[in-house]
């Protein structure tokens, strides 16, 4: 490997290497001989390059999909006295949907045809059967999702409210739902 005083400066390097020199504190003792040629103007090379602004990439979309967890409701629940009503057998319950033994597109897609007909015809109050669950201390998954299915817009618009049946109609394993009233009834 050669040394590095055989190699000749370039005009632009003595020139960059003076202002270097220039810039330091000679120490005691020694003198700062500099012996920058005085030529054009090269304050170009100095100069940092302007900032490159990054490109903006777009979003990718978002895939689409359905949760498999849905949100619980909001709390929109029967009120006291006209839950206590049902649970006697004081106050009907008009229609009744057993969604046992069925998959979760199907169950929901049967729930949503019972509200319907339910609705056209008037109903107030009707059960629905979701079931506790397929084995000891599990909650079933209809028993899960019926609920989140009840509080999203195409139910919303049928549906007022809804709370766990009493244990005669079925306990944890049923719910309650009062249906909303129809326009000119």
């Amino acid at each position: 490997m050669s040394g590095g005083r055989d190699r000749k400066l370039t005009h632009e390097d003595r020139i960059l290497w003076g202002r270097v020199a220039k810039s330091v504190t000679p120490m005691p003792g020694k003198s700062a001989g500099h012996d920058e040629p005085e030529a054009e103007d090269f304050s170009v090379l100095l100069d940092p390059p302007p900032p490159v602004k990054p490109e903006k990439r777009p979003k990718p979309p978002m895939p689409s999909y359905t949760p498999v967890r849905q949100a619980p409701p909001p709390a929109h629940g029967i009120d006291r006295p006209t839950r206590a009503r049902l649970a006697k057998g004081r106050l009907a319950i008009e229609g009744k949907v057993d969604l046992h033994d069925l998959t979760q597109s199907e169950a929901h897609a049967l729930l949503l045809s019972f509200l319907h007909r339910a609705y056209a015809d008037g109903r107030r109050h009707v059960l629905v059967v979701t079931g506790k669950g397929a084995s000891l201390g599990s909650e079933g998954v209809l028993r899960r999702a019926v609920p989140g299915w009840l509080a999203t817009p195409p139910f919303r618009a049928l549906v007022s409210a809804h709370e766990p049946a009493a244990s005669r109609h079925g306990g944890a394993g049923a719910l309650y739902v009062r249906l909303r009233r129809r326009d000119g009834i």
